[in-house]
């Protein structure tokens, strides 16, 4: 067996093993959520009713039942892009369009694999908001503001994407074999300018940021920001009910241009003292490093596998092995990105563990800061109104979430208040 051939069949392998245990722990999840939907946790019996835990159970099922079908269509379409041979077939015409693997040919390829995944995924993101999120109640969005966000989510990527495509191809080519460090530090550059720019350039295209008005609420966030040492260039509320009835609180930009944003959808829900604990595990993250130890996690991965695409690019086999006949750096680049997740899969389970770790971490600085009880209620509150499960089966659960169980992490919380 030659190295193309090997490379297909672990490409296959991996990719069967990891649907296979998707499915599985998806059974397991949906069993277990329908198992306990007509009983509340003990914990939650006095503070959220049956009929909202029903809800929860219905809910995530049906979200469940959304993501198989999902993950049918995703492996479709990436054995349809490789082994399938439409990649193969997208470089052959585009080439005889442009009649060379230019930089432009680059960028066509890759509008045309986004293009193509974007429409594939539109019936099902469309089934997500319209149907599933409108029959719970969460959906407050309309076609014309959809499609608003869909023109410049698109505008975004021409402006923005295609010149830093260009540039990453262009450093492929011109940088010789360190081009993968110069590409990583391109990377990083633009991923901290993102961060700089985001609150006041790009978030304000999407919803609109007003002010926190005076009142309880605003003098106790400042004092919480005050005790715990927090700069920040405004304190904001975002029209989120324009789209969705959940809510959420997040802190945002680098620098002097950092700002805190409350959805209005949470102030209109929760207590002053509620809100005021949700922006302290907030800030607990910040204060933790958790954003800083992320960004560094990440660089450092993203260097490694760009160092790794590095040494396959001029590989035939890599290229043969995925069902391409002809490589360049951007089909080199194309495949890597395609197939990785299959590869990395394994992995989920230890970066979901590291975020429940943080997340716990935060509720401690919460707790100190704004008191557990307000955080316990505030937690139930959110997790009633946005209808989580309050019973994840738990290998599901230990496999996939980026939060602890509701039950263990409030039962945390109220050891610290007691």
């Amino acid at each position: 067996m030659n190295a193309a051939s090997l490379l297909t069949v672990v490409f296959l392998a991996a990719l069967a093993t990891g649907v296979v245990l998707r499915l599985w722990l998806g059974y397991r999840h949906y069993r277990h959520v329908g198992a306990h939907r007509e009983q509340v946790p003990f914990d939650f019996a006095a503070s959220v009713p049956l009929a909202d835990h029903r809800k929860a159970a219905d809910y995530t099922r049906a979200k469940i039942r959304l993501s198989i079908v999902a993950l049918v269509i995703d492996t479709a379409l990436l054995l349809a892009l490789t082994l399938g041979g439409l990649l193969d077939w997208l470089d052959r015409a585009w080439l005889g369009i442009l009649a060379e693997r230019s930089h432009a040919h680059g960028l066509a390829l890759f509008a045309s694999v986004a293009v193509i995944g974007f429409l594939v995924d539109l019936p099902l993101s469309l089934y997500q908001v319209f149907v599933i999120e409108t029959r719970f109640g969460f959906n407050k969005m309309t076609w014309r503001l959809a499609m608003a966000d869909f023109a410049k989510r698109a505008a975004l990527a021409i402006v923005i994407g295609a010149p830093l495509l260009l540039a990453v191809l262009w450093l492929m080519s011109a940088m010789g074999d360190r081009w993968w460090l110069y590409v990583w530090l391109f990377w990083l550059a633009f991923n901290l300018l993102v961060m700089l720019i985001y609150p006041t350039l790009i978030a304000p295209l999407f919803n609109k940021f007003s002010p926190l008005e005076q009142g309880d609420l605003k003098t106790r966030i400042e004092a919480l920001l005050e005790r715990c040492g927090f700069a920040s260039s405004g304190l904001f509320v975002m029209d989120g009910s324009k789209r969705s009835a959940h809510g959420n609180a997040y802190f945002t930009g680098l620098g002097a241009a950092r700002r805190i944003v409350f959805f209005d959808t949470l102030i209109q829900k929760l207590t002053p003292p509620q809100v005021e604990a949700v922006l302290a595990h907030e800030l607990g993250h910040f204060k933790r490093r958790h954003i800083w130890k992320r960004v560094g996690l990440l660089a450092a991965a993203t260097l490694g596998l760009l160092w790794l695409l590095g040494r396959v690019i001029d590989a035939p086999w890599f290229y043969q092995g995925l069902g391409v006949d002809t490589g360049s750096t951007a089909m080199a680049m194309i495949l890597f990105v395609q197939v990785l997740p299959v590869f990395l899969f394994p992995l989920t389970p230890v970066a979901s563990g590291l975020s429940r770790r943080h997340e716990f971490e935060a509720d401690a600085y919460a707790a100190r800061h704004a008191g557990a009880g307000d955080l316990v209620t505030a937690l139930v509150a959110l997790y009633r109104d946005n209808a989580a499960t309050l019973t994840p089966d738990p290998l599901h659960s230990l496999f996939y979430d980026s939060h602890p169980p509701a039950s263990l992490r409030v039962a945390r919380l109220r050891d610290c208040a007691s």
